[in-house]
């Protein structure tokens, strides 16, 4: 059993072993939130960003997944409409202006994937934004039509795995991943 929970400073070290455990260079999920350049964050280090981030919310700037108490997995999150990087895409555009919560990289620890990590994830997300009141869940996967991707490019998820929560396409943007066009995808939430 997976379980999910958000991101607090009381589990820093959990998030230092996902997203800084494994060797592969991390992000800190930062660059898709765009707060890391020189001029926003006065040049601090992206794990001191993540930090402060984890003490604001909803949403928590992640989730965790835990598997048998380790662990494992990552999702990161945020208010579109508060993500500068986002607001202001080129490549991903707003579709309205409500407050939706995207979803914007999946981190899951070498020796944990394709075992439904990404997917209790997303769960977690979307049942989260629905105890926030949040309009909806929005996502920019990418659709491998069956092929294999790199884990390194499938951090903005699968987009098979979206269709079976119940999100819809609703386009195609101007943005890539492993060459291969992102979708925005939407799950709206009832008031």
């Amino acid at each position: 059993m997976v379980e999910i929970v958000p991101a607090t400073l009381d589990r820093w070290e959990d998030v230092r072993t996902v997203l800084d455990g494994s060797g592969e260079v991390g992000c800190w999920c930062q660059p898709w939130r765009g707060l890391d350049a020189k001029r926003l964050s006065g040049g601090r280090p992206r794990t001191e960003l993540l930090r402060e981030q984890m003490q604001n919310g909803p949403p928590s700037p992640g989730y965790l997944a835990y598997l048998d108490g380790e662990p494992v997995g990552w999702v990161g999150v945020g208010v579109r409409t508060e993500m500068p990087r986002l607001a202001n895409s080129r490549t991903i555009p707003s579709i309205d202006d409500l407050p939706v919560w995207s979803i914007g990289c999946f981190r899951i620890r070498p020796g944990y994937r394709r075992r439904g990590i990404a997917t209790a994830l997303l769960a977690g997300v979307v049942d989260a934004a629905r105890t926030a009141g949040a309009p909806g869940v929005e996502a920019y996967p990418i659709d491998p039509e069956g092929r294999r991707v790199d884990a390194g490019f499938a951090f903005v998820g699968l987009a098979s795995m979206f269709d079976r929560a119940g999100f819809r396409r609703v386009l195609t943007t101007a943005g890539h991943s492993a060459g291969l066009s992102r979708l925005l995808v939407r799950l709206d939430l009832p008031a």
